[in-house]
């Protein structure tokens, strides 16, 4: 179900991106070589419980054992923290972060690359970020679901790399996936119509290689066939009448 949102509720949803805008640098600054993945976590969990009122959206979420997704390299999505996964110098980390406050959730995820990577790599983050920012931009009242989709796969393949077809972005707000679902790739004009007050979470995942994805023993962490890099960049936005409001910056 489609739930729009009040001038009100994106406030308050604004006001939690605000926090979740700042956990993300807050565990940027914690990715070093020698890292573990659930050192991050700490650090996400602790800045975001440091907030009256705020919690982790993911904790707990469908059985989720963490406070964030931490995907090393290959990973695409949905990497379970843990003391054992340390960052060595040239991976890159995916994170992707919930905040719930005033009942209501946000979503946003960064990819950083862990020391120095090298040029592909580099790409692949700059394009993969383009992607988001050509989403973002088409989440305008009297678009269609498919123009964010569209913007998205074009700024991807013109980059020589592959979208994650699998997985999607989506609503987002009293519930953490709400409808409607907003996939990575489309037409234009197709798919639901974009309206003043829908809250939703854009999400492009980017592959080297190829698109085609596997889950794994975990049943959470979804990597690349291939074994090639993926990249992930996430903000949740307001569409409103005066234009895509970005939420999580």
């Amino acid at each position: 179900m489609v739930q729009l949102k009040s001038p009100r509720e994106i406030e308050t949803m604004a006001a939690g991106g605000k926090i979740l805008a700042a956990a993300h640098e807050k565990v940027r600054a914690a990715v070093r070589p020698g890292a573990t993945t659930m050192d991050l976590d700490k650090v996400a969990e602790d800045f975001i419980r440091s907030h009256a009122g705020a919690t982790p959206s993911f904790k707990g979420l469908y059985g989720f054992p963490a406070s964030i997704c931490a995907s090393i390299n290959e990973e695409i999505v949905h990497g379970i923290p843990s003391p054992k996964r340390v960052l060595k110098e040239g991976d890159i980390i995916s994170v992707d972060i919930g905040v719930f406050y005033g009942g209501l959730h946000t979503d946003s995820a960064n990819t950083w690359p862990v020391g120095a990577i090298d040029e592909k790599t580099t790409k692949l983050l700059r394009v993969t970020k383009d992607a988001l920012e050509a989403g973002l931009a088409a989440a305008t009242v009297g678009n269609y679901v498919g123009d964010i989709g569209h913007a998205i796969e074009t700024v991807v393949l013109k980059g020589g790399f592959s979208v994650v077809r699998e997985l999607v972005g989506h609503g987002v707000g009293h519930l953490m996936h709400e409808e409607p679902q907003v996939p990575n790739h489309g037409k234009p004009k197709r798919g639901m119509r974009l309206v003043n007050g829908l809250t939703l979470a854009i999400e492009p995942m980017v592959n080297v290689g190829s698109a085609a994805t596997r889950t794994l023993g975990d049943k959470w962490t979804v990597i690349t066939v291939d074994g090639s890099r993926s990249a992930h960049f996430e903000h949740t936005v307001a569409v409103t009448n005066e234009g895509p409001r970005v939420l999580t910056r």
